[in-house]
This record gives C-alpha cells, structure tokens and sequence, in this order.
C-alpha cells in the first residue's frame, strides 16, 4: 500500500486512466520506432556510404513538418484529437510495413526510403503537436508536467533498448525484422487510443472558420506571451544544431571509432539510458513547473557535451559523453515543453504546439544538411565542435538580449 501511495505521490499521471492507455501503448511503439530509425540509417549508409545522403533522408522526414506544421496546428484545434491519432498512427504503421516488404524482397533502393521518409514526416506533421497538445486532455493541467516527463522517459527508454536490438538484429538476421516489427509496434498503441474515453474539447469550435486566419491568430497569441516565444526561439536553436544524432552518431560509430552496426546501436543506447535516467528524475522530483535558468543551463550542458564528442576517438569515452548528452538533451526538451503548455491556453494549444513541432522538429533539416555538408567537406568530429560552439554563441545571446525582449514590437 505504501508503494502504491508513493507512486501515486511520484507519478500521479499515471492514476489516469486514458494516460495509462496512452503511456503503455506507447513503450511497445517507440521501441519499434527507435528500431525503424536505427535500422534506416544503417540501410542508407550500407547503400550509400555517403554521409551527405544520410542526412538528405533526415532532411527529408522532417521537411514537411517545415512546411505545414502552421496549418496542422489550425487543423488540430477543430478536429478531435483522438481520431487524428489513430490516423497518424495507422499510416505510420503501414509505411514500416512497406519498408519492410522492400527490404525482403531485396528490392529497396535509396530513392525509395527518400520517398518513405517524406511521406512519414507528413505523417509526423500532424501527429507531433497532436500527441503534444492531447497531454492536458488525458491529465489535466495538476499533472501536465508530470505526464510530460513520464512521456519522456518511454521515449527515451525505447531509445535505450530499440536501438541495441536493432543493432543486434541488424547483425544476425538483417534488417527487415527491424522495420517489420516496427510496423507491428503500432497495434497496442493504436488500440489504447481507439478504447479511450476523451471529451471533445474542439467541438465549440468553429469549422467553417478561414485557416489563414486561425494560423494569424495563433501566431499573433505567440508573439504577445514572452515566456513561449523566448522558449520557441531557443528550441529552434538547439533543433537546427544540436538535435541531429542520427545524422551525427552513426557518422561517428563507422567513420570515426570504425564500428560495426552492433557499435552504433549501443552509443544510441548509452545516449538513450542518460535520456531516461534524466526523464525519471525530473518526473518524480520536478512538480512545480519549468524554471528559465534551467532551460538555458540544460541548453549549454548538451552543447558542451558535443564539443567533447568531437575530441573523441575512443569508443567508451563518446559512449559515455553521449550518456551526459541524454541526460541534459531531456532536461532541455522536458522543461521547454512544459513551460509552453503551462503558460498556453487551451483555444490556441494546438496551434501553439504546432509552432512548437515546427520549431523543435522542423529545424532539423537544416541542421541536418549543415551537418551533412561540414561532415564531408572537413569531417565528423569538426561537425561535432562546430555545432557545439555555434549553439552556445546563440544560446548565449538569446540569454542576454532576453532581458530587452519586453521592449520588442509583437506580430501584427
């Protein structure tokens, strides 16, 4: 009885019901994520042998989170937030299985994981901000960080253990086990989401309303609340140069410290158990909200830790840098996403989200490509250093001309 009050003390998200569903479903489908996205940057470098195609793929799964990320917002504020999900979730599964069915039959080429990876980060479009904004409504907001951190700590503990089977998997039986069982991840999820009982809290809305003009109006809320854009601003920062590992970390296993697929699976797994350590704590200790001086604390712990990387040439000391990498990496993310959702109300959250998606994750193809391109033309580990001291420069400054920001003229 004790352990169960504790836990409820610790982790009072989990008393929800439909977060329960959620939490669960959702450790089986990372794992299998995780799996997919180890496996797929193995394949291309297999096919390839080009860091520059590599990270075009990693352009590429994001680009369309670039692109339409502003009107996925405006759509998630009208439509309810579980029947996108099952959608989403519905066409990633199929898109795994497709990769799956290529590679066993030995008829996979690069263009065809070009076109995969767009067409899941189409997929990504809608489902980042909706599994983003959904958090509030499985929990409320007593217990908005909490669900956050515990989010958290399945996705980084399916990136512990995904990437070390995928490793292992890859080695021994290939790689089409890795993105078949990818794509039957996203039964249990998919089946949680189906079962849950949500009330649908866009149903006031207007659907009939101009989506240009709802994608103003978010914007225009945005550009009127300091604490979100300060923390936008920031997050686009980190995104574009820090937020490329898998882009940077298979470059380093085969180019620099010459690893087998084996070797890569388990740096990912090193960076993932410091991610999940760091995700516990902060679920367990952090109720009280997101604080500024961490946010930029945990901003330039991570670039430090890439700097170090860069200096590296044994396969234990970058293992274990990427564990203190993981452990700032999370402490960043988690505390950026609850001080945007706590300081947001619920009218705009979709669209809020929806910039935040864009931001977090539609920077990454060009940080990507920047990283493509100053890994071929002077290496991994200058790309490593580079990318580190350019996010603290920025961060630096974004820290100091903050205190100004109040004297800034808002969108109109």
């Amino acid at each position: 009885m004790n352990i169960k009050n504790k836990l409820r003390d610790y982790f009072p998200a989990l008393t929800h019901k439909n977060f329960r569903y959620f939490w669960l479903g959702s450790i089986v489908s990372l794992i299998g994520t995780w799996m997919q996205n180890t496996g797929q940057s193995w394949l291309v470098l297999t096919l390839t042998n080009s860091p520059f195609k590599l990270s075009l793929v990693n352009a590429l799964q994001f680009t369309p989170v670039l692109l339409f990320s502003l009107f996925a917002g405006a759509v998630i504020d009208k439509l309810p937030k579980k029947k996108i999900l099952v959608f989403t979730q519905s066409a990633m599964m199929i898109l795994a299985l497709i990769l799956a069915l290529l590679v066993f039959t030995n008829k996979v080429q690069y263009w065809h994981i070009l076109i995969l990876a767009t067409l899941l980060g189409c997929a990504n479009t809608l489902d980042m901000p909706t599994r983003q904004s959904f958090m509030i409504e499985l929990v409320g907001k007593d217990n908005l960080l909490n669900a956050i951190a515990l989010n958290s700590s399945v996705f980084n503990a399916a990136r512990l253990i995904g990437p070390a089977i995928s490793g292992l998997m890859i080695h021994i039986l290939g790689f089409t086990w890795c993105f078949f069982l990818n794509g039957l991840s996203f039964i249990p999820l998919i089946y949680g989401i189906y079962n849950m009982k949500i009330k649908n809290t866009n149903s006031k809305r207007n659907l009939n309303k101009n989506l240009f003009k709802e994608v103003k109006e978010g914007l225009i809320y945005i550009s009127k609340n300091p604490k979100i854009y300060r923390t936008i601003i920031l997050i686009g920062v980190v995104g574009t140069f820090i937020m490329n590992y898998n882009v940077l970390i298979p470059l380093q296993a085969k180019i620099v410290l010459n690893e087998s697929s084996k070797g890569y699976g388990y740096l990912m797994s090193y960076m993932g158990a410091g991610s999940l350590i760091s995700a516990i704590l902060v679920a367990a200790s952090n109720k009280s909200g997101s604080k500024r001086n961490l946010l930029y604390f945990s901003a330039l712990s991570v670039s430090f830790s890439l700097i170090l990387i860069g200096f590296s040439k044994s396969f234990i000391l970058t293992g274990f840098l990427l564990f203190l990498a993981g452990i700032f990496n999370i402490l960043f993310s988690t505390t950026a996403n609850s001080r945007v959702q706590l300081n947001c109300n619920d009218e705009y959250r979709g669209r809020v989200m929806s910039i935040y998606s864009l931001v977090f994750a539609g920077s990454t193809p060009i940080g990507s490509l920047i990283t493509g391109y100053i890994s071929n033309n002077f290496g991994v580990s200058i790309t490593f250093m580079t990318n580190g001291i350019i996010t603290i420069c920025l961060s630096l400054i974004l820290l100091v001309t903050s205190f100004n920001f109040k004297n800034v003229k808002t969108f109109k």
